[in-house]
């Protein structure tokens, strides 16, 4: 959200402005396109062939000229969900400015970060009384060793930390089955 009252014009510029703007560019222009190539974004409604009615955004008082200087603005990653920009000009909002509107196709992806989870071989700890006891020893140093924190949630931290360590150094992990198929 910003408002600088930048008029992009018809002139294409790389592939952040497409030819079908409106009107002449202004001085202020420029600081949009420089801050649309930062951070990688396009001027969407300059991209779609519209009559000039649904182009302009803004009209001066007295209804005398249109400028077209609102933009629906969208990364160049997300270039190909934007299917269409136009105005609405007949929309009545007691403004001078009219509502730009997109229609979006947007298809997100789940992010797919995987967890290993660590198993560990916990019916050691009733079977195997040496193991039990340098697991007890090695939990109740470690977590003397911690600094004594206020807050709840240092505090489990601090636990949960010294048990996972502990658990790491004493006990060992479950192995993995193999499919059947493999």
């Amino acid at each position: 959200m910003g408002d600088f009252s930048a008029k992009v014009g018809t002139e294409k510029v790389d592939d952040i402005v497409g030819k079908l703007g409106l009107g002449i560019r202004n001085e202020r222009d420029e600081k949009l396109i420089e801050w649309c190539q930062t951070y990688n974004i396009i001027v969407g409604n300059t991209w779609f062939q519209q009559p000039p009615r649904r182009k302009w955004t803004w009209k001066s008082p007295g209804d005398e000229t249109r400028y077209h200087i609102d933009y629906m603005m969208i990364s160049k990653r997300y270039r190909n969900a934007l299917l269409l920009a136009k105005t609405y000009p007949s929309a009545d909002c007691y403004s001078y400015h009219v509502p730009v509107v997109g229609k979006f196709n947007l298809k997100l992806k789940k992010n797919s970060k995987h967890f290993t989870n660590i198993k560990f071989d916990l019916a050691i700890l009733k079977t195997n009384q040496t193991i039990r006891e340098k697991y007890q020893i090695s939990v109740q140093n470690k977590f003397e060793a911690l600094e004594d924190a206020e807050e709840v949630e240092q505090q489990w931290e601090n636990f949960k930390s010294a048990i996972m360590e502990a658990a790491t150094e004493m006990i060992p992990k479950v192995k993995e089955r193999q499919s059947k198929n493999g």
